[in-house]
């Protein structure tokens, strides 16, 4: 249950699960863990996971370094990698600020993110954080530091999923949906 999202049933199942594995495949799921926990870091750069030095997408030379995506989790980078869409570099910032949980912006990795749009050569910075609130008001925060740098920022577009009923959607989804159109 320490793992986020698992709750009691879904502990109880996953125990009852290795309870029923042959040893060897158990110690295997163990192994594997350790193997993470011990051979994973973040990329000093961008802070995606890497087991090298940096990560495979900082270390790649055929990515746009003049833009950088700005996201909350490492595993935000692995979901928009999937659409083979974006060829520039990552930010994660390892969260988001929410006031009320106590998170600043000191507590997310904003200052590596400002480090490497003050060296120069950035034109855009996307802000792809969650449309929450705690997402909104990180993107908010980040486009009021770097837009003064004369650096481009934009945002990433939200609202009716693909294959969504507009009948289903609440008020705010159909106007993002609508304030994000474009030409056809």
């Amino acid at each position: 249950m320490r793992l986020p999202g698992i709750g009691r049933k879904s502990a109880e199942r996953l125990a009852f699960a290795v309870l029923g594995m042959a040893r060897e495949d158990a110690a295997g799921i163990a192994q594997a863990i350790l193997d993470l926990k011990d051979n994973s870091r973040f990329c000093p750069v961008c802070n995606n996971i890497t087991e090298d030095d940096l990560c495979g997408i900082c270390r790649d030379p055929n990515r746009d370094a003049t833009r950088i995506c700005v996201v909350e989790e490492p595993s935000n980078i692995l979901i928009l990698e999937k659409t083979g869409i974006f060829r520039g570099r990552y930010h994660a910032l390892l969260g988001a600020i929410s006031p009320l949980d106590g998170i600043g912006p000191e507590d997310l990795k904003i200052d590596g993110l400002m480090d490497r749009v003050q060296a120069g050569g950035i034109k855009e910075v996307i802000i792809a954080t969650n449309p929450t609130v705690k997402g909104e008001t990180t993107a908010l925060y980040l486009s009021k530091l770097i837009k003064p740098l004369g650096v481009n920022v934009s945002r990433i577009a939200y609202g009716l999923p693909v294959g969504g009923d507009i009948e289903y959607a609440d008020e705010n989804t159909v106007q993002r949906a609508l304030e994000g159109r474009r030409e056809m």
